[in-house]
């Protein structure tokens, strides 16, 4: 009786290196689908998905003015808990949500979003005065009545400076805040 193989299973599955070739081809053409199908933020891009935040916004999808500075501080005039803000302008052809929460479609003219920058806190006063004020009276405590500290100015003054010590500290403290 003549028997005839039998066809298997695993003959009929290619192996070695033409399966591993095939299996990553699956792959990326599954990855690929994946990609077209989701836009650049990872969110379905059908019809309803939610707008971005201006304030995420990418760089270059967006340009800052520049802070207006005040020149006896020479910090931003709107400083305060050391931050300013700067009005940003997303690029033409934006379209996110403002600081309101509206959808909004940019041309390239109106505000956005405001962007935090850091600062000093330097609550007006003249940073010149303020070292040559340490360089000469320091161990008087004129430095620290000038900043708005009476209680240090006051202790400084009680101690001379600390006896000279605190006096140099403070020299170097706000010589090293320009």
């Amino acid at each position: 009786m003549g028997d005839a193989p039998v066809p298997s299973m695993a003959a009929s599955r290619p192996s070695g290196p033409v399966a591993s070739e095939t299996a990553a081809a699956r792959l990326l053409a599954v990855l690929w689908v994946v990609s077209v199908t989701t836009g650049p933020w990872g969110a379905a891009a059908g019809g309803g998905e939610e707008s971005l935040k201006c304030e995420d916004l990418r760089v270059g999808q967006y340009i800052c003015k520049d802070p207006k500075i005040n020149d006896a501080t020479q910090e931003p005039v709107n400083c305060t808990n050391y931050t300013a803000h700067v009005p940003c302008f997303p690029a033409p052809n934006i379209t996110c949500k403002d600081s309101g929460g509206n959808e909004t479609h940019f041309t390239g003219n109106e505000i956005g979003f405001l962007k935090p920058i850091s600062c000093r806190n330097v609550n007006g006063y003249s940073y010149k005065v303020a070292v040559a004020l340490s360089l000469f009276l320091g161990w008087l405590g004129a430095d620290r009545f000038y900043l708005g500290y009476p209680a240090l100015g006051l202790l400084k003054f009680c101690t001379v400076g600390f006896c000279g010590i605190g006096s140099l500290i403070d020299f170097i403290l706000i010589s090293m805040q320009g």
